[in-house]
């Protein structure tokens, strides 16, 4: 009898610190949900979702998660798909200092569409973007995680303004300086309009010494090859990335650089030399070389079909402040100058541009999700253009997944964050959407948002109304205001 008592007082000394453990304190519990695993393109039905702050803290079956957490919050995700919040990788902000409020009024947006993390590919407010960059980090601006580049690096009297202007070598080293020690930027843009091609390459070497991500319009008088040897991370646009895949690339860029040819006649060569074995050969060096690609579809789409498609009733304008509309003037003025040739070609060169999509992701070529969405770019609205990018890759090749993963992965993956962001497990930030569809079956499915969560915070589906509500009574104030 005493060796039974003995035993039976082992087994409860060996269970108590399991058995009779008290439950695990969480702030919110998300509970029968399923959970995408978008990393392998799969699901797994029945979980349960801890929250603590700003982390997840723990994931699994709902019944053995929910026997050992409590929280303050319980999120009923029964029927539901827990994504990880998206991310859009190429938005703007400018216009110039008269339209701060209306730009301010663009990141609401993103947080009522599922995007928790943004990235500014520079306008010309950057000093403004920098400043909302802290400020929503320290919780006193409500937006979206904002990682920016900061002001551009261009050549000198460029026709983009907000930039750093450079005319030298020691220019640029003096702009990678402030760039890097005062405005601590998250990665650096340079662009083409004119800056010389051997300072393009030079501060793409520079940058990529000083450990600083970049990404950039690559001058016609240059290979997309030389850009890439030269340490740019991030194409952006998918114009580039196509003429990558012309046989006589090097020819076209060596007749532009000593004014041979125009940029009309350039493009033209580009488009007729386009070889779908030059194109892979290409897009698996960019693979092996690490380089992402931001194809910004769907903003060249609106601007190639501005002769066929009518705007003027779109919802979208309704969230877009009256000032940043009229931003969107000259790209229609110009678009509608153009005969009927050049529509016709532009039509095609979407397709065109379009049909490279499955080749890039044939060959291991990150493709990042990213509008182009700001100020100027016509139509192209902030927050809402993500789901109609990633829609546009699936009816373009990519697959549901493919498309997924471009919002959710590409973007933490670029910036070296996949151990934080991208996935629904502990350890990572808990920046989630809960969707009320599968979007594995449907990419449409990331517009059926129920809940978001940002930072920890829950904003079920009446505080995402209300974000936009709030938005469009601000623009409608602007309207009424511009009318006298």
């Amino acid at each position: 009898m005493k060796r039974l008592f003995a035993a039976l007082f082992s087994a409860l000394v060996f269970l108590a610190p399991s058995a009779f453990a008290a439950p695990k304190q969480g702030d919110v519990i998300i509970r029968h949900v399923t959970v995408v695993d978008v990393e392998h393109g799969r699901t797994e039905a029945g979980q349960a979702v801890v929250l603590r702050g700003a982390d997840i803290v723990a994931v699994g079956p709902d019944a053995v998660v929910a026997e050992g957490w409590r929280a303050a919050r319980t999120v009923e995700g029964a029927g539901k798909y827990l994504i990880p919040g998206l991310w859009d990788m190429h938005v703007h902000f400018g216009g110039g200092p008269d339209l701060i409020e209306e730009n301010r009024a663009l990141l609401p947006l993103y947080v009522a569409n599922g995007i928790t993390t943004i990235r500014d590919a520079s306008g010309d407010l950057p000093d403004q973007v920098l400043a909302w960059r802290g400020e929503i980090e320290s919780g006193a601006l409500f937006g979206p995680h904002l990682l920016t580049s900061g002001a551009k690096i261009e050549g000198i009297a460029p026709l983009w303004k907000g930039t750093i202007e450079v005319g030298s070598e020691a220019d640029i080293d003096a702009a990678l300086d402030r760039l890097q020690q005062r405005d601590r930027v998250d990665f650096v843009k340079i662009t083409d309009s004119t800056l010389k091609p051997e300072l393009f390459l030079y501060a793409l070497t520079q940058a990529k010494a000083r450990g600083l991500r970049t990404s950039g319009h690559i001058p016609m008088a240059l290979t997309v090859e030389q850009a890439v040897d030269a340490g740019l991370s991030s194409i952006e646009h998918l114009d580039y990335a196509y003429n990558a895949g012309a046989k006589d690339e090097a020819a076209i860029a060596a007749d532009f650089a000593a004014g041979r040819i125009d940029r009309a006649e350039a493009n033209r060569r580009l488009d007729a030399g386009f070889d779908r074995d030059t194109a892979m050969a290409a897009y698996r060096r960019f693979a092996a070389a690490g380089v992402s690609v931001t194809p910004t579809l769907n903003g060249s789409r609106i601007i190639a079909f501005l002769d066929r498609d009518d705007h003027s009733a779109d919802a979208g304008l309704a969230y877009v402040g009256p000032k940043l509309r009229k931003t969107y003037d000259w790209r229609v003025e110009r678009a509608a100058r153009a005969d009927a040739a050049a529509i016709a070609a532009r039509h095609k060169h979407i397709d065109d541009m379009a049909a490279i999509l499955p080749m890039l992701a044939e060959a291991g070529v990150p493709i990042i999700a990213g509008t182009d969405a700001g100020f100027l770019n016509s139509f192209n609205y902030p927050g809402f253009g993500l789901h109609d990018e990633i829609a546009l890759f699936v009816e373009k090749g990519l697959t549901p997944a493919q498309a997924l993963a471009s919002a959710t992965r590409a973007g933490p993956a670029w910036f070296g964050r996949l151990d934080r962001y991208g996935a629904v497990r502990p350890g990572m930030a808990a920046d989630l959407v809960l969707l009320g569809r599968n979007p594995l079956d449907d990419i449409a499915a990331t517009r059926a948002i129920d809940t978001v969560v940002m930072r920890g915070a829950v904003f079920d589906r009446a505080a995402l109304d209300a974000m936009l509500a709030e938005v469009r009574a601000k623009v409608a104030a602007w309207d009424a205001e511009a009318a006298f």
